[in-house]
């Protein structure tokens, strides 16, 4: 099948049978989109389509980007995604591009599921006590970096220090040690919200290594970029690859 037969199937099965806006005003230009994201992107490397969505959402919403975001919550329902899922996916975005962006996304999200009678809130999917934050967040931060998560305490200066305890407390154990995703995927979200807000290469190496030691190997990262792509454009995508190819080199 043409890559033209292969975007009007994805489309239909993403959006039902809608016609984009688009097409009244800018055909061409919907075509090109069309064609490339549905009947090329989709269509390139082995992830399936609930993972393409919860992709798809989290560049999204590190980008702002609300009226595409709307649609792709849409997407993600009617592909299987359940309502924890896509909450969590966009949770997880929270550390990274701060909680007012965050805030942004989940009331469009909530707008979403109040149009398809989705009761909110959704089960709570929180599994650890006040008191256990840090203690369990710096172990899942071990289990994703390994033993260089103690150094980077110990070196921290005296007046640094807080920022290691927030990191551990809340981004790991507030966020990571959550039901909901398993930490692979949790992992390969971070990628491509880093590689989407740009900027942050030593952050991004970072967690190209935490993909690695969770399970998720260099096809799979290079694929959830590369997915990406549409939504992010080339020059993030490209220096995204570089931070991949960087920390795994090519054979």
């Amino acid at each position: 099948m043409s890559r033209i037969g292969v975007s009007q199937e994805m489309v239909k099965k993403l959006f039902g049978d809608g016609i984009p806006a688009a097409y009244a005003t800018d055909p061409d230009f919907q075509d090109i989109l069309s064609r490339f994201i549905f009947g090329e992107i989709f269509d390139e490397g082995e992830i399936d389509n609930k993972l393409r969505e919860l992709l798809t959402l989290v560049v999204l919403t590190t980008n702002q980007t609300f009226p595409q975001l709307r649609g792709h919550a849409h997407a993600a329902l009617n592909v299987g995604l359940t309502p924890v899922e896509i909450k969590e996916a966009v949770y997880q975005c929270a550390p990274y591009l701060g909680f007012p962006k965050t805030l942004n996304a989940i009331s469009e999200i909530n707008a979403v599921f109040q149009e398809r009678n989705i009761e909110l809130p959704v089960e709570s999917q929180k599994r650890v006590l006040e008191e256990e934050r840090l203690d369990k967040g710096l172990r899942v931060q071990k289990e994703i970096f390994g033993d260089v998560i103690d150094k980077n305490r110990e070196n921290a200066p005296a007046n640094q220090k807080h920022i290691q305890d927030y990191l551990s407390a809340f981004c790991f154990g507030d966020f990571y040690t959550r039901a909901g995703l398993d930490l692979k995927s949790r992992e390969l979200l971070t990628l491509c919200i880093l590689s989407a807000l740009g900027g942050a290469d030593s952050q991004l190496k970072a967690h190209v290594q935490g993909n690695l030691n969770v399970g998720n190997d260099k096809e799979t990262m290079i694929t959830a970029i590369t997915h990406c792509l549409p939504y992010m454009g080339f020059p993030r995508t490209l220096n995204a690859l570089n931070c991949v190819n960087e920390i795994i080199p090519e054979k």
